[in-house]
């Protein structure tokens, strides 16, 4: 008889939707960006000559380094962005300017048509996704966290790496499929490599839509009504330990990302001595798999706290990783290698579920999406952007099993940081909206 779930049911709606409407539009960003790395070995050759597969693999990866580096210009650009204009205006602007940038390169001619303009036209396109996804990353992560009731903040926010991962394989299985029942290897090498970013540009162009009919967040709009002055880099310079937090929070758990996700297929590939076909196919399953349990690591964190789950990561991390890649090079069993690369990415859960909310958790609302964007963008761009390119150039150096120890001391740094940090899942801004 009580007139409070007829109530609530709108709202419940009006929520899940909105979640629905950031998540997939964070899908699209992220399918539009991995699409590089996931066709590099086949687009390498028409970009950048010679005859040495590793030295164009090293170009590629170089020019996917340099999509990163610009990332902490988009955060900050697109975070001041968000915390005056708001959530939605923000994570409209980042879907278009993705969309620019997947079309660019679609249309791109090669080397051998246009010589050196190519590769600095496929440079420009790259830092323009750049630009877009380093706003994406702190704008979806706040609108996501401000969303969410108090009681599963880290459930709902898991869905950010959900729709991350989901992008990366989607762009897995668009490689998958012209692979195996569309395109033959040459076909790809000429023009195949063209189609998935025509298809992520018109997806982007769907994403618009989507994120155009989001609600604003209450969070945002009860701190634009108070609003009187606003001057968000002072605010945020308040924040040291905070920004500090965020920068230790990141390093190890972007670099095990993008080292386990992005770079694994071509280590598969190269060092592992799989086909492309069998790296693309462990790529897909593993992904599949790691996206199913990121909910469930962000449920846990609802209900043991934030800081258990991510010291399992920082510890896990540490102890296996040379382990896990030492393991990897002494197999030939693609189901071996499969079972490995899913034992290092059900640790690496552990971050990816959480680390948004945790860093939404730490800033008040009116600088959220600049704090969480900005120090998240530069670490990433500085660690997990350079991922792929490290590892490449410690193997053309001959030592390749140095670079094990790098990821290994990476996460290492950021256990050191977790073991200090406070839970934020009971010591948290949200309470009061402008604290």
């Amino acid at each position: 008889m009580s007139p409070t779930p007829s109530s609530d049911a709108p709202r419940v709606r009006q929520r899940l939707l909105s979640i629905f409407g950031g998540s997939v539009g964070n899908l699209i960003e992220w399918y539009d960006f991995y699409i590089y790395s996931a066709f590099s070995l086949y687009f390498a050759p028409s970009f950048f000559p010679g005859d040495n597969p590793l030295v164009r693999q090293l170009n590629a990866a170089g020019i996917f380094a340099l999509g990163f580096l610009i990332r902490p210009i988009g955060g900050w650009l697109m975070g001041l962005y968000a915390d005056s204009r708001g959530r939605r205006a923000a994570l409209t602007l980042s879907v278009s300017l993705m969309c620019l940038g997947s079309l660019v390169i679609a249309l791109c001619p090669t080397y051998e048509q246009v010589g050196i303009l190519a590769p600095i036209v496929l440079v420009l396109a790259r830092l323009l996704q750049g630009l877009s996804l380093g706003g994406e990353y702190g704008t979806s992560a706040t609108y996501l966290s401000e969303v969410a009731t108090s009681r599963h903040r880290g459930f709902y926010s898991s869905f950010q790496y959900v729709t991350l991962i989901m992008g990366q394989l989607l762009a897995t299985l668009t490689l998958l499929v012209l692979q195996r029942l569309v395109l033959t290897g040459p076909e790809l090498e000429a023009w195949g490599w063209r189609i998935p970013f025509l298809c992520g540009a018109a997806l982007a162009i769907f994403g618009f839509y989507m994120r155009r009919n989001m609600v604003e967040t209450e969070a945002f709009q009860v701190v634009a009504a108070r609003r009187t002055e606003y001057r968000p880099m002072l605010e945020l310079a308040r924040h040291p330990r905070e920004i500090a937090l965020v920068i230790g929070l990141t390093l190890g758990g972007t670099l095990a990302f993008y080292t386990y996700t992005v770079y694994m297929p071509k280590f598969l590939v190269s060092s592992v001595g799989l086909s492309r076909d069998d790296a693309t196919l462990i790529s897909a399953g593993s992904l599949f798999l790691y996206m199913l349990l990121q909910p469930a690591f962000g449920l846990l964190s609802d209900k043991v706290g934030r800081r258990p789950v991510l010291m399992g990561f920082g510890l896990l991390g540490t102890l296996c990783t040379v382990p896990l890649f030492t393991a990897l090079t002494s197999t030939r069993d693609s189901f071996t290698a499969f079972l490995l690369v899913m034992t290092a990415l059900v640790i690496v859960s552990g971050y990816t579920s959480i680390n948004a909310v945790v860093k939404a958790e730490l800033f008040p609302a009116s600088i959220r999406a600049l704090g969480v964007g900005l120090p998240y963008a530069l670490t990433v761009s500085v660690f997990g952007g350079t991922a792929e390119y490290v590892g490449t150039w410690f193997k053309l150096q001959g030592h390749e099993s140095w670079f094990y120890w790098y990821v290994t001391g990476g996460i290492f740094c950021s256990l050191l940081v977790y073991l200090l940090m406070r839970d934020t899942a009971r010591h948290h801004r949200f309470d009061s909206q402008e604290s």
